[in-house]
């Protein structure tokens, strides 16, 4: 065996593939990606109950009872089934209001899940459209709950958040209909 000349580099080289390897199987990482990979699994089996379920009343129902961040993923995966590009979090918590990414014709565009069983809260969508502002995009309010006209028409004033609940978030999760980011 022969010694490593001094400052060769030989010594660093081999302490950084380990250090990589390290962080590549670090058990943390593992346990969201496997998280993650769960929760996707959950919202195609919910997929799967909701079109089995045939009254629109029924389904709002089921969803909202279905774990939040299930639905979290749920709508990423009818953004996806749709064929748009889907950016997901590394994480459901700590996500600075951010559920999901989508990009439609090349725009990114925000995604915030509630999975309400009662009305929306007014201060949940101006905290999602300043987080618009200081990102300069758009984005989806999508929930389960229901929507006062007083909110419905601050969201229309707005322009840069789009509304999806209702029929028209059943129509996104559950059917192939065009899908328009044109507000209803």
């Amino acid at each position: 065996m022969t010694d490593l000349p001094a400052g060769s580099g030989y010594l660093l080289i081999i302490v950084l593939a380990l250090a990589g390897l390290v962080l590549l199987y670090w058990p943390g990482r593992r346990r969201r990606s496997s998280r993650h990979a769960r929760r996707q699994a959950q919202a195609r089996r919910v997929l799967e109950k909701l079109t089995e379920i045939p009254h629109f009343g029924q389904k709002f129902s089921y969803l909202r009872k279905i774990d939040p961040f299930t639905f979290e993923e749920l709508l990423l995966e009818a953004f996806e089934r749709r064929g748009f590009e889907v950016i997901r979090n590394a994480r459901y918590t700590g996500d600075g209001g951010i559920d999901g990414r989508v990009i439609i014709n090349d725009e990114v565009w925000f995604i915030q899940a509630k999975r309400y069983r009662d009305h929306i809260a007014i201060g949940h969508v101006r905290d999602f459209q300043q987080l618009l502002d200081a990102h300069q995009c758009r984005g989806f309010f999508c929930h389960t709950g229901k929507t006062r006209e007083g909110t419905r028409s601050h969201i229309r004033s707005d322009g840069r958040v789009v509304l999806i609940s209702g029929q028209r978030l059943l129509d996104l999760i559950t059917t192939d209909a065009p899908f328009s980011v044109i507000p209803d």
